[in-house]
């Protein structure tokens, strides 16, 4: 659609050196024969972000088979246990990265730059695209925290609902670029480029993310669009502090993937005044994106003197108008407003299905087993997954609203709170500090927490850490923090 519509508009790269949507199509066609000679059911991609993403994303398409980015960030070993579930497949692997490859059977592996060459010949090749909405476009590996990793499963029914309900078709501008630097195989860069080129935006992909290079190519791109998790962009603005930037071409920044400190966002709009900045929550089983709090709500939050609208900078915004949302208690009744409970969604773009099982309702309706309620003005705040909630005496505590309270204090940089088994209480409150510069003490930081919570939400084991242990979509990883403490 995008190529008929503007063939010759930019589609991915830099504007020097960029593919048009007619090259990008071109490219997947012959991509797509390429693959079909091939054989294989799935196609597997090893590698960093690229023009060569959205290419394969749609050879494998045309074909009707299923596309698993697999995160190269793992160690080899567990890498080639992935890369075996895809059998029988084709992988298409960064050419550096083919070394790290054991022999897998019924497993291909082609080098990037083999495939590139293939999708890059000279002259035409049409291939239609097969009729597929219910069979499966991509195959997503969860991180596997809690045991092996599961593959979700994204149809194509999932992913064009979710495009077509949140994007105009062809609506962007002729000069806007949107940046990603999420990697491959994270849903919000797959979904960067199905709404990139279907909206007409062109997409600039950063290999490999640090705050120095994501500035250095926003301001060589003059780039008006970008997707951050939240450890990102504390360090963006960092950098642009230090620079004295302040990306003058940038219109919209939309973040996700992990909780947002709230005294970086509130510095990122005290900083960024002309950018609109609107926060995404979503699921890799929801095809992404399935709440919104939007630019107007941040500005209203940050400048508002009703508590109830300041609190709202905290939240995930409201749900998508094509989507049915719930907040349902332990026996599965609905759930009145800030009445906490478990996050239920329902509608077309939730696939809620493992290559394993599915677990989606036959009514519909998906378990998030992400906690959180809605305020009386139906906004959402997520309050973090299920396993997380800290359970002392009977009482349920989120770790999010102790860790906000937390922050407040001047001399803590990072923190995460979690529960430690305790034999009195069930649990106790246990708080990892990382400090800003002179590390305060103990008795100080219980006197700031007690003037602020209530005496059985204060901590009372204090761990300092250089650092907190984030996966590199953000989202920080509280239950290797758990059991790291545990053991101690």
């Amino acid at each position: 659609m995008a190529a008929d519509a503007a063939p010759d508009r930019l589609a991915l790269g830099p504007r020097a050196a960029g593919l048009s949507y007619r090259e990008t199509r071109r490219r997947a066609h012959h991509g797509a024969a390429f693959l079909e000679q091939m054989g294989g059911a799935n196609v597997a991609f090893v590698g960093l972000n690229g023009p060569t993403l959205p290419v394969a994303i749609f050879a494998a398409g045309m074909l009707a088979k299923p596309f698993a980015p697999l995160n190269y960030r793992l160690p080899d070993a567990d890498l080639n246990k992935l890369l075996a579930r895809t059998a029988p497949s084709v992988a298409i692997v960064d050419d550096d990265m083919v070394p790290r490859l054991a022999a897998a059977e019924a497993v291909k592996v082609v080098s990037r730059s083999a495939f590139e060459a293939a999708c890059n010949i000279h002259g035409d090749c049409e291939a239609e695209f097969l009729d597929a909405d219910h069979d499966i476009a991509v195959l997503l590996f969860t991180s596997g925290t809690t045991g092996e990793p599961k593959a979700a499963i994204l149809r194509h029914a999932n992913l064009t609902s979710y495009v077509i309900s949140t994007v105009e078709f062809q609506g962007a501008e002729g000069d806007e670029a949107a940046l990603v630097s999420v990697p491959p195989y994270h849903i919000a860069g797959i979904s960067a480029v199905l709404t990139g080129i279907y909206g007409g935006r062109r997409i600039v992909h950063l290999e490999a993310f640090t705050p120095e290079a994501w500035v250095a190519a926003a301001a060589a791109e003059d780039i008006t669009h970008a997707m951050v998790v939240p450890t990102m962009l504390g360090r963006i603005l960092d950098v642009l502090a230090a620079r004295g930037e302040t990306l003058p071409s940038m219109r919209a920044i939309s973040y996700g993937g992990g909780r947002m400190p709230l005294p970086v966002i509130e510095r990122a709009l005290d900083m960024l005044p002309h950018v609109d900045f609107a926060n995404a929550y979503g699921l890799t089983e929801t095809s992404s994106t399935i709440s919104i709090l939007g630019p107007d709500d941040h500005r209203m939050a940050l400048y508002s003197d009703d508590e109830a609208v300041k609190k709202r900078l905290g939240s995930v915004g409201k749900p998508l108008p094509t989507l049915e949302l719930e907040i349902r208690g332990a026996h599965g009744e609905v759930l009145g407003p800030n009445q906490s409970g478990e996050i239920y969604v329902r509608g077309e773009q939730v696939s809620g299905e493992y290559t394993s099982k599915k677990v989606i309702g036959a009514d519909g309706w998906f378990a998030t087993n992400d906690g959180g309620y809605l305020d009386e003005e139906g906004y959402l705040f997520v309050e973090g997954r299920l396993d997380d909630v800290i359970v002392r005496g009977g009482e349920n505590m989120s770790p999010g609203e102790i860790e906000d309270v937390l922050r407040e204090h001047p001399a803590i940089d990072d923190v995460a709170v979690l529960g430690l088994p305790d034999n009195e209480w069930g649990e106790k409150v246990a708080a990892v500090i990382v400090a800003k510069d002179a590390k305060p003490s103990v008795d100080e930081l219980k006197a700031f927490a007690k003037a602020r919570l209530r005496s059985s939400k204060t901590p009372e084991v204090w761990e300092f850490r250089d650092a907190l242990p984030y996966n590199d979509t953000g989202k920080l990883l509280r239950r290797q923090l758990k059991a790291e403490m545990a053991k101690g």
